[in-house]
């Protein structure tokens, strides 16, 4: 088994709500309320969840792009949470994040040979322009394209362009893990193959390990190799990705592998829908927090916050008080053909 390289305990983040003329804290938004997650060295981590359910700040949270509330993140045996600006910034070369929107992480007034030299002189990865200059066509190469674009800026790209060009610029600084915050959701479907495939393929070469944040429960299961679901702030269930699809364990885990289009005119696929909305993340509801939406709920899930218990397996975690039974309705997930 492979070692751990990231592991985060307890970890919260909280965003005060403020009111009235002396802007007193009235509340949180408990965004991120308690996660604990390990990663493993060349591996890909997936976390899926509604929106709102705190896994883009988490991601953040994870590289100190946002400060944590509470609790710890270890980033090869280092505390992420405790380091000071000389520790982080060397840290920061070897965690990076490419973001939802490459319209918007990408400088519109700098040109490409610029957006990926200036991390290297940043990190002081270089000695010298000429050799900043052939890394950053090399960069352009490894990711698909070609070293003319070096000279262009990001608006005289396409949406797949622009995000392997997200790709090389987090690739500058030669890192060991890369948080991927729903890297293909702005690109059409086939672009999206494309951008996926080459993340797998890099990852392969230069032994990288992923978080893979998506809405998209067909893209996760391509890319992870173990999956997190996470609602309302907490992950409700973890486990290795075929495990998760094929036999979840959550009520909230199920509903979400059923709302998965299947693609095969002649199968019949029984609705399965959610009823209500996710509730506030200022207004938590007691017990599991998915006990309002839930249809096998009890008094028991609503007295008190609910652990990850043990699943079918040692590796394979739900919180849920009774681990409900699906199989008479899990036939009707068709997992196999889902890609």
């Amino acid at each position: 088994m492979a070692e751990e390289l990231l592991v985060v305990e307890g970890l919260k983040t909280w965003f005060p709500l403020k009111a009235g003329v002396l802007q007193r804290t009235v509340g949180h938004v408990r965004a991120v309320d308690g996660v604990s997650l390990r990663v493993r060295k060349g591996e890909t981590h997936g976390l899926v969840g509604e929106s709102g359910s705190g896994k883009t700040t988490l991601g953040k949270s994870v590289l100190r792009l946002v400060e944590p509330t509470a609790g710890t993140v270890f980033f090869d045996n280092i505390d992420v949470t405790k380091a000071d600006k000389t520790q982080l910034r060397k840290l920061r070369s070897r965690m990076q994040i490419i973001f939802q929107d490459p319209y918007a992480s990408l400088d519109p007034r700098q040109t490409v040979r610029s957006l990926l030299t200036e991390p290297m002189r940043t990190h002081k990865l270089v000695s010298s322009k000429a050799e900043a200059t052939k890394r950053a066509t090399e960069l352009l190469s490894l990711v698909g394209l070609n070293e003319e674009h070096a000279y262009r800026f990001p608006h005289e790209f396409s949406g797949g362009q622009r995000q392997r060009i997200a790709v090389a610029r987090a690739l500058a600084v030669e890192p060991d893990f890369i948080i991927l915050d729903e890297p293909t959701s702005f690109l059409d479907v086939s672009v999206q193959a494309q951008v996926l495939d080459l993340l797998k393929d890099l990852q392969k070469r230069l032994g990288l390990t992923y978080v893979f944040i998506s809405h998209n429960l067909s893209v996760v299961q391509y890319m992870s190799d173990r999956v997190g679901v996470m609602y309302l702030g907490k992950i409700v269930e973890d486990a290795q990705r075929d495990m998760l699809y094929k036999s979840p364990e959550h009520p909230y885990s199920f509903y979400l592998m059923a709302a998965i289009p299947i693609p095969d005119p002649e199968f019949k696929k029984i609705p399965r829908l959610l009823s209500g909305d996710v509730p506030s993340p200022v207004n938590i509801p007691s017990g599991c927090r998915f006990h309002p939406r839930c249809p096998y709920a009890t008094e028991k899930c609503r007295a008190g916050e609910v652990p990850l218990y043990q699943g079918s397996s040692s590796d394979h975690h739900v919180a849920c008080h009774y681990n409900i039974d699906f199989e008479a309705e899990k036939a009707t997930l068709r997992p196999d053909v889902i890609l």
